[in-house]
Order: C-alpha cells, then structure tokens, then sequence
C-alpha cells in the first residue's frame, strides 16, 4: 500500500472537498474536538496546532494526521478556518 500524500508541490494537486470537523465525549474529561482531512507538511501541522492551542488555551495532539484539542473549541476553530480559506463541515454530535 503506498504512503498518504502528505505535502505536494504539484499545482494541480489540491485540498479535500472539506475539513472534517467533530467533537467527541469520553467516560471523564470535557472531551476531544478533532480535525482531520488536512493536508499539509507535518511542520506546518504542528505550526498550526501550536497556534490554536494558545489561542484557545488547551492542550492538544497530533494523532494519525488529525488534530485534536481538549475542549469543545469547533465554533472558533471553524471561524479560524473558514477565515483562512478553508471549507469546513461539522460531523458527528449537537
């Protein structure tokens, strides 16, 4: 099986339709929002994730290429997002 394309140069490679946008509860905590379908360099990844963890003050990870932030944090960072150029789409949950 061959590697996900993770960064390309080629300029008629392009984003995904939409960003994936959810928020998952578990047994205890506040719960997980998570992003996936993002296509960039991990560098830039962990830049981006860098960022929305000190804007919306909360932890967060990287796990199998989605980003995920402790909280309930999607309205802003779908505002972020959309503001940035990003189509997004909100699945899963209220």
């Amino acid at each position: 099986m061959a590697d996900p394309i993770v960064f390309s140069t080629d300029p008629s490679f392009r984003q995904p339709e939409a960003l994936r946008l959810s928020f998952h509860r578990g047994a205890k905590g506040s719960g997980v929002t998570r992003l996936e379908r993002l296509i960039l360099h991990p560098t830039l990844k962990e830049q981006l994730l860098s960022r929305f963890k000190k804007r919306l003050g909360c932890g967060g990870a990287i796990k199998e290429g989605a980003l995920e932030f402790q909280g309930d944090h999607r309205d802003l960072i779908e505002a972020e997002l959309v503001k940035q150029g990003y189509k997004v789409k909100r699945v899963g949950g209220p």
